[in-house]
């Protein structure tokens, strides 16, 4: 199921993405060398990798001389980055790595792309590093596991670094196997970067000579002029790496889950249904690249199933406070085991907050319900029973009464009554289509 929602969303994506080739205006022609900037800014999931491909391939079209990519990322998927990493090294142009602006931060996933680049450079104030792999439940990886992962991902930049020298392979090792973490004039100082420049017009000018190796041979680049064009993401490659983020997942699942659940206990409509599954899907989507403990899923369907329980057998709110608190625990469990990384937790007080509203939310249902149960029968022949009407003619074996407007058989219910035209009397009984009535004195 996972993988077919996530295939139909790779198959929107690029469907989407190539759209937006289309429609992408065409550039002034000019003289002047051409430097592409793309701005990865958040975690190393599968729509940054199309949007960093596609950025790398409209580069190539248009005979870039060479493709920036501004990085601020707290890291991400390994897998995704392996493929970032060789979309790169593949390239035709030559991809500089800048991790910007200031404060930004290529942790991760993230400090492994930075040694990609066929150049790297950091701006002051920004940190590289802390790479140690996790698996993609969220949990520590066995040690079997973590040595595979942490192998493969140094084995993925070793040749890369080994140029820069020992101390510099050194570092990046300690990267992976120690989470060690750098300030840009620490890795300027090892020679794990290259430059440590503010923005993108002083890192071209930094780059104006510099010599770069590329599969066909080393390259000198000529920036001193170049014209640096923002290359942005796609409405779509915004929207789905939107959706990576734990507390949009948790909320669109909460709602989808919700609205779902009231279509079943009130059926009828259709608006809540499909509001319903539209998140729940999409959330779906999130929840397959985030690292998540699927025993979580357990503890959010207990507490739903008790919600619904609470409406069609009421115990007083009971069950509905036992699924507030299994809810909780639920979305803890699906989304911050041990070992997650922060970036890729859900917050606490949108959990509780999110929690103790569902539990209003059913609490309130629960309310009603008891209050139509408690409420008078209003429909039916025992809702006469009670009422009020006049004889409209009357004779021994019995006679007419108008109760509410309609014109009713009826009969003593107790043979005493002297009942006359006229008189008001309160319906005893409903056999059939006859009232059983009796005087009001």
């Amino acid at each position: 199921m996972m993988k077919t929602i996530r295939r139909i969303f790779g198959l929107t994506l690029i469907l989407l993405a190539s759209l937006s080739l289309i429609v992408q205006p065409a550039a002034a022609q000019s003289d002047r060398p051409l430097a592409v900037v793309l701005t990865a800014e958040g975690p190393i999931m599968p729509p940054m990798l199309e949007y960093i491909k596609r950025g790398i391939q409209a580069a190539e079209r248009r005979n870039a001389e060479v493709v920036i990519i501004e990085l601020n990322t707290p890291g991400g998927n390994l897998n995704t980055m392996l493929e970032i990493i060789n979309e790169m090294r593949a390239s035709k142009v030559p991809v500089v790595v800048h991790v910007a602006p200031r404060n930004a931060i290529a942790a991760s996933a993230g400090a492994m792309i930075t040694l990609a680049g066929h150049a790297a450079a950091m701006a002051p104030e920004t940190s590289i590093g802390a790479s140690s792999p996790i698996d993609s439940s969220g949990e520590n990886l066995t040690a079997t596991a973590e040595a595979k992962a942490r192998e493969l991902t140094k084995a993925a930049i070793r040749d890369l670094v080994r140029p820069r020298g020992e101390q510099a392979l050194a570092l990046a090792e300690a990267m992976v196997d120690e989470a060690k973490a750098l300030t840009a004039s620490e890795a300027l100082e090892a020679n794990l970067i290259d430059f440590v420049v503010d923005n993108v017009d002083d890192l071209l000018e930094a780059l104006d000579g510099f010599t770069v190796q590329m599969n066909d041979g080393p390259r000198t680049l000529h920036t001193a002029d170049a014209a640096a064009e923002p290359f942005r993401m796609s409405l779509i490659e915004q929207f789905l790496l939107f959706l990576t983020d734990p507390n949009i997942v948790f909320t669109l699942l909460s709602v989808g889950i919700t609205a779902i659940l009231i279509e079943i206990s009130s059926p009828g409509g259709w608006v809540a249904g499909f509001i319903g599954i539209i998140a729940v899907l999409v959330s779906l989507y999130g929840i397959g690249l985030l690292p998540v403990n699927w025993f979580g899923i357990l503890f959010l369907i207990t507490a739903f199933v008790l919600f619904i329980l609470d409406i069609k057998a009421p115990t007083h709110g009971a069950l509905t406070a036992a699924g507030v608190a299994s809810f909780i625990v639920g979305a803890l469990v699906l989304f911050n085991s041990p070992g997650v990384p922060e970036f890729q937790r859900v917050s606490v007080s949108l959990v509780v907050g999110t929690g103790v509203t569902i539990g209003l939310l059913f609490f309130a249902i629960l309310m009603f319900a008891l209050r139509a149960l408690r409420k008078p029968v209003s429909a039916g022949a025992e809702a006469y029973v009670g009422k009020t009407g006049i004889v409209v003619g009357w004779g021994e074996a019995g006679g007419q009464v108008q109760l509410q407007s309609e014109l009713w058989s009826a009969e003593k219910a107790e043979a005493s009554d002297k009942i006359r035209k006229g008189d008001h009397v309160e319906v005893v009984e409903v056999k059939g289509l006859r009232l059983k009535v009796r005087k009001i004195k």
